[in-house]
């Protein structure tokens, strides 16, 4: 297995920052209390994670280039 070239900047890249989000977004929803979670449409916060990780997806085959020219 080989790394990607600047895997060390992995973290500025939307596809990762993307799929991290939608990660968060799950652990969080889990947290949530039950009383508070049945104010929200039912499949809301499914819908917002998909949405995440397809964008994840686009993200990762759009190519990027850095705002300070590097």
């Amino acid at each position: 297995m080989k790394l990607v070239p600047e895997a060390r900047r992995a973290w500025r890249w939307f596809s990762v920052q993307s799929m991290t989000l939608a990660g968060s977004l799950q652990a969080a929803w889990l947290s949530v209390p039950d009383d508070l979670r049945s104010n929200v449409p039912k499949h809301l916060v499914h819908w917002i994670t998909i949405a995440l990780l397809v964008a994840g997806i686009v993200g990762r085959l759009v190519q990027q280039t850095p705002k300070d020219g590097k």
